[in-house]
């Protein structure tokens, strides 16, 4: 009888509210709308359409324990913590690095004084590209928008009076991301460091670079070999480090709308788990120490709500596809940086406020790491006093704002859920549809992924230049009280010649002998499927570089080159 009497109740309330709502559609609304509003439509940043107004009515099929549950459970909507940052805060960890190893090692122990506690690297171009600094193809690129590294001895450098047993890094590489991983790992062996006590996260997440930024070096096939063996290896010798950061980051700095960034980084996720159980490793053995990164665009309530959608949709694949029993394989960990697309050459200083917003909505969406993009980023390598207003920024939110003082604050909003809803809906389907076209590599091989995103920039683009899409001191409020030049990047010189001679200097003084068996056994290995992080790590412990390592894979994989549809 209670249980009937309460059903009669909100069956009538129910009725109320809904007479109410359209009363107040024809009553306030519809004469509203007929004045006219600022735009014809409104839509989120990707395009999503929006109602002037979310009610209870926009969840009809939702199901708060079953879509949202609690923080520190399955599907983990709310956050993978039961305190979240009533615990600890995330994770600063900006992103650093350029010139020699000796100009960022004075970098990241500026950032490290200044209450940075990680440390986060960003690689020159030919370091991601597996050339050495004296390759005629490095020329003009030795240490510009990163660090360059050819051997073992500039990573050394690189952490010179840095302990590698306290400090945790992130390693921006990915096709050559093995040879890397196996120079931190020798590095810390020279500091006394065991391997188990290494900890850190490496990219590796090489299936993006054709996707998005095209520093790849050997076809996919090869390269996701090449991913999972690090995987495995790490999984069985270095516990503590994060053999994989699986990115959307990128996907969305080449323009991407939030649930393609969600579905192919995704799709790619599922193509290392799915190489690593071929090699051999249970899925709950490696899964709990995936990582992620995306990026955080200016839309405040669509980036919330991706990553609410994003931890819901990797726990039900993990559960679902791969048969994931350990509840850690079903937690979405992620970094996240503040979009470097979304900064503006243009009145740079609101870049601050933009990285500030973006910052906030990636806490309030409950990341674990963050990095801000610094505001100088459009004109110049950041200088230092840039970083640390991104690092004070960070502060700022954790200390000042009370976005930390309960776990996920947006939940319940109608809105946010209709989002997070609407796009884990979208992720899904086009999720979906790679997988019926063979999967994230053969989506890659003919194209097609490439092709939808190249296709979206474009539209995002042509937006602005209509302006329909406002960028504040681009094309609109573009007056401007800035009286000198802004600060322009330009190389340095010397980065170039000191690496160069740090370079023939290892060649110098190292066994040749010990180098060209060290690269035989490389080859050996690669021409059959044996795993190749052992092989890597001797080549690196004779202090082979980093070129010639990668150009005895070159030889036996061959070079990618794109489609040329597009």
């Amino acid at each position: 009888m209670v249980l009937e009497s309460s059903r009669e109740t909100r069956e009538a309330t129910d009725t109320s509210y809904v007479e109410a709502l359209l009363d107040w559609e024809e009553q306030r609304l519809a004469p509203a709308q007929q004045r006219g509003e600022r735009k014809a439509s409104f839509e989120t940043g990707s395009g999503i359409p929006l109602k002037p107004l979310y009610t209870s009515r926009d969840l009809n099929g939702h199901e708060p324990l079953r879509d949202e549950g609690f923080p520190g459970q399955p599907p983990f909507t709310r956050g993978i913590q039961p305190t979240m940052y009533r615990g600890r805060i995330w994770s600063i960890r900006q992103y650093a690095g350029y010139g020699t190893a000796r100009d960022a090692n004075e970098r990241f122990r500026y950032l490290l004084a200044h209450g940075q506690p990680g440390l986060s690297v960003a690689f020159d171009l030919p370091t991601q590209m597996g050339l050495d600094s004296d390759d005629p193809r490095s020329a003009g690129e030795v240490g510009q928008v990163g660090v360059a590294i050819d051997s073992v001895r500039d990573m050394q450098e690189l952490f010179d009076a840095i302990p590698l047993s306290a400090v945790s890094t992130s390693m921006t590489i990915n096709a050559p991301a093995p040879v890397l991983v196996a120079m931190y790992v020798v590095a810390a062996e020279r500091q006394g460091v065991d391997v188990a006590a290494v900890q850190g996260t490496v990219q590796n997440d090489v299936l993006k670079e054709y996707i998005a930024r095209g520093t790849f070096i050997y076809p996919p096939r090869p390269s996701l070999r090449l991913a999972a063996d690090l995987i495995a290896w790490c999984t069985g010798n270095a516990p503590r480090f994060n053999p994989i950061s699986l990115s959307g980051y990128h996907i969305r700095e080449a323009g991407s709308t939030a649930p393609q960034e969600m579905a192919f980084a995704v799709a790619n996720a599922c193509a290392y788990v799915q190489a690593a159980i071929e090699r051999g490793v249970a899925v709950d053995d490696f899964a709990p120490k995936l990582s992620w990164i995306f990026n955080t665009h200016i839309d405040f309530f669509e980036e919330i709500a991706k990553y609410r959608a994003l931890r819901r949709m990797w726990a039900a694949i993990m559960r679902d596809r791969f048969a994931a029993k350990d509840e850690r394989s079903l937690m979405l960990r992620t970094h996240t940086q503040t979009g470097g697309s979304t900064l503006t050459a243009q009145q740079p200083e609101n870049n601050i406020v933009r990285a500030a917003i973006e910052a906030l909505a990636a806490v309030l969406g409950g990341v674990q790491s963050l990095a801000l993009s610094c505001y100088d980023e459009a004109l110049s390598i950041p200088t230092e006093k840039a970083q640390r207003i991104a690092v004070r920024t960070q502060q700022i939110i954790a200390e000042e704002v009370g976005a930390t003082g309960t776990v996920d604050p947006m939940a319940g909003s109608y809105y946010v859920e209709w989002l997070t809803d609407e796009l884990e809906r979208q992720a899904m389907a086009l999720y979906t549809e790679v997988e019926e076209r063979g999967g994230a590599v053969a989506c890659i091989e003919s194209g097609w992924m490439q092709q939808l995103i190249q296709d979206e920039a474009y539209r995002a683009e042509q937006a602005v230049a209509r302006g329909d899409k406002v960028i504040v001191g681009v094309n609109k409020y573009t007056e401007t009280e800035e009286g000198a030049p802004p600060l322009l990047f330009r190389p340095d010189e010397r980065a170039m010649v000191e690496q160069g001679e740090r370079l023939a200097q290892v060649r110098r003084e190292r066994d040749p002998d010990a180098v060209g068996a060290s690269l035989a056994r490389l080859r050996s290995a690669a021409e059959g499927d044996a795993d190749l992080m052992p092989p890597i790590i001797d080549a690196v412990r004779a202090e082979t570089t980093l070129g010639e390592i990668c150009g005895t894979l070159r030889d036996v994989f061959g070079e990618y080159h794109p489609p040329a549809s597009i």
